[in-house]
C-alpha cells in the first residue's frame, strides 16, 4: 500500500507542469520593464507601455499578471529581494575582509549599498506607500524583515565605527533612497539617472558623523513606514 501511494504521489508530481523557460523569461522581462516604469511614472504607469517596453504583447502581460495589483506586488517583491541580497552580500564581503585581516570601512560598505540599490531601481518600492497596495502579504513581510535586518546591520557597523550619525534608522535611509532615485511627480523629468548618484552622495555626506545639526522627529523603521501609509 505504501509503495502504491508513493508511486501515485510521484505520478502526480510528474504531471505538474513546470513553467517553460520562455514563460519565465517573459515574466522577468515584464517585471524588469515595470520596475523601470514605476520609477519613472509611478505605479499607475500604463500597462500597455509596460508590455511594449518588455517586448511582449498585452495578452502575455495579462496571462502573467491579471491586474495592476498583481504586477505591483511582483515588482515590489523583486526589488526587496534584490536589495536584501545586495545588503547581505556587501556585509558578507566586509566580514570576509575582517577575517582575513584586511582593512574594512563600515561607512563605505553602507555607501556601496546605497549606490547599488539605486542601480537596482529601489525607487520602485514607492507603491508600498500607496493606500491601494496590499502590504499585508507573508512574502512581503518576510522580505521586508530580511531587508531591514540586512540594512540595519550595515548601519549599525557604521555607527559602531563612529562614522554614522546615531539619530537615523533604516526607514530614514530607505525613504530618502526611494525619493532621490525617482523623478518628482508631474515634472516630466524622467531622465534622472545623471543626477541620482550625485545627489545620493550629497545625502550620504549628511549621514556621516559627527552630525552638523539635530534632526526633528524620531528615527523611522520600515514597519513605521508601513503603518504610516494611507
Amino acid at each position: 500500500m505504501a509503495a502504491t501511494a508513493a508511486v501515485s504521489v510521484a505520478s502526480v508530481a510528474r504531471r505538474v507542469p513546470r513553467p517553460r523557460a520562455d514563460a519565465l523569461r517573459n515574466r522577468e522581462r515584464i517585471v524588469t520593464a515595470a520596475r523601470e516604469m514605476f520609477v519613472e511614472y509611478g505605479v499607475e504607469a500604463p500597462l500597455d507601455e509596460i508590455a511594449r517596453r518588455a517586448g511582449i504583447g498585452n495578452a502575455t502581460l495579462y496571462r502573467h499578471f491579471p491586474d495592476r495589483h498583481a504586477l505591483a506586488h511582483a515588482v515590489v517583491l523583486s526589488v526587496m529581494v534584490r536589495a536584501a541580497d545586495e545588503a547581505e552580500g556587501i556585509a558578507a564581503e566586509e566580514a570576509g575582509k575582517a577575517e582575513r585581516g584586511e582593512e574594512t570601512d563600515a561607512f563605505d560598505a553602507l555607501r556601496r549599498f546605497v549606490h547599488t540599490a539605486a542601480d537596482q531601481r529601489i525607487g520602485a518600492l514607492c507603491p508600498l506607500l500607496s493606500g491601494t497596495f496590499d502590504k499585508d502579504r507573508p512574502d512581503l513581510d518576510a522580505e521586508r524583515g530580511r531587508l531591514e535586518e540586512a540594512v540595519e546591520g550595515l548601519m549599525e557597523r557604521a555607527r559602531q565605527a563612529g562614522r554614522l550619525r546615531t539619530d537615523v534608522a533604516v526607514g530614514d535611509l530607505m525613504v530618502a533612497l526611494s525619493q532621490l532615485t525617482r523623478p518628482l511627480p508631474g515634472t516630466g523629468c524622467v531622465n534622472m539617472d545623471r543626477f541620482v548618484h550625485r545627489h545620493l552622495q550629497l545625502f550620504l555626506d549628511g549621514l556621516e558623523a559627527p552630525a552638523r545639526s539635530a534632526l526633528t522627529g524620531s528615527a523611522a523603521t520600515l514597519e513605521d513606514l508601513r503603518r504610516a501609509a494611507p
